[in-house]
């Protein structure tokens, strides 16, 4: 019952995740300012998450840290109907990230903290699949609004509105912990293990026997630059991506929305398959498989821009199996990140993330408006594979 108020959160957010860069662009009438207001908010949403990251783990309350942000959400987003200036709503969106980032690492905490090791897979599963059907319906409530003309700031009322239920809810049913434990027992045990790994090959070796087992410890720089570079293309792709279908192909706002909805609905049958069916893995999961298909599919995209007449289908089936890819994608890598990731340092995840989201929501639509869409798609193809390597570094 605990995640029903994110559940709501999310519905705001997969609303205005299409709603925001097009209300923009009818504001201003440029691609800059989307990639400005949304990389001013990324940036400063960086030292943010390490904040409420590193305040959680030091207090060991998790609770205060959600309610903040989805009060903090029904608050700023009311604020944006007062005001259609562009400037203001800069300065509201950047700081609608500082506190939407203040849910981020708590919720993380309280799922590896909640579920054993072996079951984290499947406990992250289910929260993303959970939040992404919010996801969904918030999309094809954007959907319903564009198709019936509901006015901008009926929309934002909207999705403060459902903020405020995602309060009201998380105030009822989120619990700290009793006891937070789980993650330190996982680095210790990770500790044993390799130590344990070396004295069995130490004793091979002094016995003379032939030895195939390499001792091997995590590259964690590595793993930090796949997550920024995989973070930094996704943004690059998927910032000026709306605009894409709704001002190159010309689609209505509402045909966009539905696009997204299929888009969130392959990552919601990804993460309810998982939750029902993934096990533990005893070397590392295959995070650079996912990364590797989702950047044969942004290449893929680049066939959409072609003159010669354009399909919606193809598009939308390649934004399925991306969604497929990057559920699998989140649950493998917050899966690792509460094993890697030491106490206190919670937010690290979400600062990672943030730093490729930042630099790539202000490069893909400068990116889109000088050159083209074609580049756009190009980039993050090359970046997503520049991820798949760092991958393969790190394990």
């Amino acid at each position: 019952m605990w995640r029903t108020g994110f559940f709501f959160h999310e519905m705001a957010f997969g609303l205005l995740s299409i709603f925001i860069p097009i209300y923009v662009f009818g504001i201003t009438g440029s691609f800059l300012y989307v990639g400005i207001m949304t990389a001013a908010a990324l940036f400063l949403a960086i030292p943010a998450s390490f904040f409420w990251g590193y305040a959680c783990d030091k207090t060991r309350r998790y609770k205060r840290f959600i309610l903040l942000s989805f009060l903090m959400m029904t608050i700023l987003l009311y604020l944006f109907t007062l005001t259609s200036s562009i400037t203001l709503l800069i300065i509201l969106y950047a700081i609608v990230s500082i506190f939407h980032a203040a849910h981020e690492a708590p919720k993380n905490v309280l799922i590896a903290e909640s579920y054993p090791r072996e079951q984290w897979e499947k406990a992250f599963a289910l929260y993303e699949g959970y939040t992404e059907a919010g996801w969904l319906i918030g999309l094809l409530l954007g959907f319903f609004v564009s198709a019936y003309n509901i006015s901008s700031v009926q929309t934002l009322l909207l999705s403060s509105g459902l903020n405020l239920i995602a309060f009201i809810l998380a105030l009822i049913f989120v619990a700290d912990p009793v006891m937070i434990f789980e993650r330190r027992l996982v680095t210790i045990e990770r500790t044993v293990d390799f130590a344990h790994k070396g004295a069995f090959i130490a004793s091979k070796i002094l016995d003379g026997l032939s030895v195939n087992e390499k001792l091997k410890k995590e590259n964690l720089a590595a793993f930090c630059s796949g997550l920024v570079l995989f973070s930094l293309a996704t943004s690059i792709l998927f910032t000026p991506l709306p605009l894409f279908f709704s001002r190159t192909l010309v689609l209505p706002t509402s045909i966009v929305f539905a696009i997204y909805v299929l888009n969130s609905g392959g990552g919601v049958l990804t993460y309810l398959f998982a939750s029902g069916r993934f096990q533990r893995h005893e070397t590392y999961p295959p995070i650079g498989k996912t990364v590797i298909f989702r950047s044969l599919m942004s290449v893929l995209l680049i066939a959409t821009t072609q003159a010669s007449g354009y399909t919606v289908l193809f598009p939308v089936v390649i934004l399925i199996l991306m969604g497929a890819a990057n559920a699998l994608f989140a649950i493998f890598t917050l899966t690792l990140s509460m094993e890697l990731v030491p106490a206190g340092k919670a937010g690290l995840f979400n600062v990672l993330v943030g730093i490729g989201a930042a630099f790539g929501s202000f490069l893909g639509p400068v990116v889109a408006e000088t050159i083209g869409f074609a580049l756009v798609f190009t980039m993050a193809g090359i970046i997503f594979l520049a991820s798949f390597v760092a991958f393969k570094l790190f394990a």
